[in-house]
């Protein structure tokens, strides 16, 4: 049976070998720019070839051509492989070298055990002595391969790579492949010494400046960018106590492995997680991913979580050790290197576990709320953090400590301004402060703005909408104050009853088109003897009493409103009136006639003003027999403590009737909708698709997007910014975040539906 078996074997081998393909088929597959195929600045290739042939018993015969299987050219160098030292010279085809850091002979097999050493220059292997350019860059071809190596290179790669090597090695337009065989080296000569001495101190400090040096010079390529990062947490890993004070200076890692062995050891120690490490934590963790404004807005972010961690949780958070212990892996960019794997059987592996990072993802997703609008800022065209529009966006406590100058510019225009001109301006001054644009109105996010400068600078604005129920207009005035009204301001009744009583008061005074001192004073008389007001109160009513007496009054509406009023409203409305009018002790037939005006205006019988001028002032001065003996020569009015006073009364009608006649000057901005909802989607049809497919997760890793647009027929790049483009047009933000990895912004894609 067994003999059977085996013809049957053999007949089947034959014909997978021997069958000749009538027609053939040929898929291109190109690699993304997140594999490792990217050290070429030649996409990899994968071609297979597919046969069906009716005489062999429909087999197939698949072959796969790699660019990775290209062999290496056989050397007759038999000199063994040997590290040259940085400060040594030789020449190698015609090139001299004033500096070493690479392998150089002609035997050394890779640490994996397969295939030469991939950095090793073998000087016997030809290379090309003037290598060719492409423009300003080193002549590349597809001999690269997937995993690059000297030895499978084409002549005048050879050639081009020495001419790299001759160089100080530092031309960003270096195709990355040959930065990447450079980077081979490195990485073989530190781990396969990492447990003996023969790599001093001295050189291994060198070695690792030179690898920051090149992750700082090739930054722009992703993938260098990490695996250089990651290199130098290695070699940080392996020599602790010599590259300590150099921590900083070693960039954020995927692998997170100094991360992990900071947290094993401050839990193995007793220690709190504090807010810097409790972050740390959060970027570690498969658990939860930091949204846009935390990537956009780093630093931003990373102080503000400080703030909110420490405030809800002191110095730290205490987590008890786990059971697993800690192993650490790295994996090399050489494929002639296998894994490294870093044992740290002492420690317990915390990063594992979900219940601390379940208290931290409240902090994140508050701090990821405050710089929503900052960050949304930023991701338009032509902004800068140092816009005042983007400080004024910033959480309070970030916007303090920032010392921005224009905030202390405008704080000191504010305090002369108030010094010398009781902070009375026009509103197109003040936003001259800003240093931007004037708009052609001041809506909601221009009143926002000026209100968060002022606040900031610890300055008050009169009128404040939040408090003083109207709005400033472009073409208006403005008064400032200062101390402003504080984080913690919340104004009382009686702060509302003073400032509609100023507000009829200012009517009466600028009826004439003049106010009168002794006017002023009467109105300001309201505030000064209220003591049911605080300073505050009466600081930012006596800015509004200025910004009133200084703009056209709006009458609008009012007289709806009086006719509402009963009998006693009616009395004391029109008492009022009388004695702000006649403060001044005229009542000449010109004062009458501005008092008539008013009374027309508010809905009042103008006929009865002389009779109510006698009624306020019939018990204060002796009554003429007629209007004609009213006259400012004549007699003096006498305020009337008690009309000081009726504004305070526990009365209804004093309570309540000022606040039914005014309401706020101008009703809030409706809310604009999205677009979105009225007009087409304004994508084609492509990138809709792509859109629709992209919003099912929140982050994609580039290939997977890659395969998507490729599906597409289109351009990752260029259909990024189509989208982003999109969305700015219909919520004024980008939907989509290129950050190697492509991050989706759920909360734009749900504004986006509106």
């Amino acid at each position: 049976m067994e003999f059977v078996i085996g013809i049957v074997v053999i007949y089947f081998l034959y014909k997978l070998v021997s069958g000749k393909p009538k027609s053939s088929s040929t898929i291109s597959k190109p690699v993304t720019p997140d594999t490792q195929s990217s050290y070429s600045t030649n996409s990899r290739t994968t071609t297979i070839s597919s046969s069906n042939d009716d005489d062999d018993d429909d087999f197939a015969t698949f072959t796969i051509h790699t660019s990775f299987d290209r062999e290496t050219e056989k050397s007759t160098n038999k000199q063994k492989g040997r590290w040259v030292a940085e400060s040594e010279q030789l020449t190698i085809n015609g090139r001299r070298f004033t500096r070493g850091l690479f392998y150089f002979g002609g035997v050394m097999d890779s640490l994996s055990g397969y295939g030469t050493e991939p950095s090793l220059v073998d000087d016997k292997l030809p290379a090309l002595l003037m290598s060719a350019k492409i423009g300003s860059e080193l002549y590349t071809d597809d001999s690269f391969g997937y995993w690059p190596s000297y030895a499978s290179l084409s002549k005048g790669c050879r050639g081009a790579y020495l001419d790299f090597l001759a160089s100080d090695r530092s031309e960003p337009t270096t195709p990355i492949g040959y930065v990447f065989i450079y980077f081979y080296g490195f990485e073989r000569r530190i781990i396969e010494n990492r447990a003996n001495k023969l790599v001093s101190d001295q050189e291994f400090i060198t070695i690792f400046e030179e690898v920051l040096r090149l992750h700082q010079v090739f930054n722009a390529n992703r993938s260098f960018r990490g695996y250089s990062a990651n290199f130098l947490e290695l070699m940080a890993l392996l020599r602790p106590d010599l590259l300590e004070h150099r921590a900083k200076e070693i960039p954020e890692t995927s692998n997170g492995l100094s991360f992990k062995v900071k947290l094993a050891t401050t839990i193995a120690n007793s220690q709190p997680v504090d807010a810097d490490l409790a972050l740390e934590w959060l970027k570690n963790t498969f658990e939860y991913s930091l949204k846009t404004p935390a990537r956009r807005c780093e630093d931003e972010f990373r102080k503000l979580f400080n703030i909110r961690f420490t405030n809800k949780f002191g110095d730290g958070i205490s987590v008890k050790p786990n059971k697993t212990k800690l192993s650490l892996t790295y994996h090399s960019a050489s494929n002639g290197i296998h894994s490294v794997e870093i044992n740290k059987h002492d420690l317990p592996d915390p990063s594992l576990l979900k219940a601390p990072i379940n208290k931290l993802i409240p902090i994140a997703e508050l701090c990821t709320e405050e710089l929503n609008s900052y960050s949304r800022y930023l991701g338009k065209a032509d902004t800068s953090k140092n816009d005042i529009a983007a400080l004024m966006l910033l959480p309070k406590e970030l916007a303090n400590e920032s010392n921005s100058p224009v905030i202390e510019s405008f704080k000191q225009w504010a305090e002369q301004l108030i010094q010398n001109n009781m902070g009375l301006t026009t509103v197109q001054e003040f936003w001259s402060q800003t240093g931007m644009p004037l708009p052609k109105a001041i809506n909601k996010k221009e009143n926002e703005l000026l209100t968060n400068l002022a606040t900031k600078a610890d300055i008050g604005i009169a009128p404040d909408q939040r408090f003083h129920l109207t709005k400033f207009k472009l073409d208006g005035n403005i008064v400032l104050f200062s101390p402003g009204h504080g984080e913690f301001f919340e104004p009382r009744p009686a702060f509302h009853q003073a400032m509609l009583a100023l507000r009829l008061g200012a009517m009466v005074a600028t009826i004439d088109g003049i106010v009168d001192i002794d006017e002023e004073q009467t109105l300001r008389k309201l505030i000064e003897h209220d003591d049911k007001l605080s300073p505050t109160e009466k600081n930012s009513l006596s800015a509004y009493l200025t910004w009133r007496l200084n703009s056209p009054a709006n009458t609008v509406g009012l007289s709806a409103r009086i006719e509402l009023l009963n009998s006693n409203q009616t009395e004391f409305l029109k008492k009022l009136i009388i004695s702000i009018a006649l403060a001044d002790g005229k009542v000449d037939p010109s004062e009458i006639k501005q008092i008539e005006k008013l009374y027309t205006s508010l809905g009042l019988d103008k006929s009865l003003v002389v009779s109510d001028i006698h009624n306020v002032t019939a018990t204060r001065i002796p009554t003429s027999s007629s209007t004609s003996d009213v006259g400012p020569n004549k007699d003096v009015f006498q305020l009337d403590e008690d009309i000081l006073a009726m504004h305070e009364s526990d009365t209804s009608d004093a309570k309540s009737m000022l606040a039914n006649i005014f309401t706020v000057d101008d009703e809030p901005e409706p809310e604009q909708k999205s677009s979105l909802a009225t007009k087409p989607d304004g994508l084609d049809i492509t990138h809709k698709e792509l859109f629709d497919a992209l919003i099912t997760k929140p982050v994609w890793a580039r290939n997977d997007v890659n395969e998507l647009c490729s599906k597409l027929k289109l351009m990752v790049d260029g259909a990024i910014e189509t989208i982003n483009d999109w969305a700015y047009e219909k919520v004024d933000a980008p939907v989509l975040d290129d950050d190697g990895d492509i991050y989706v912004d759920l909360e734009i894609v749900e504004e986006l539906k509106e």
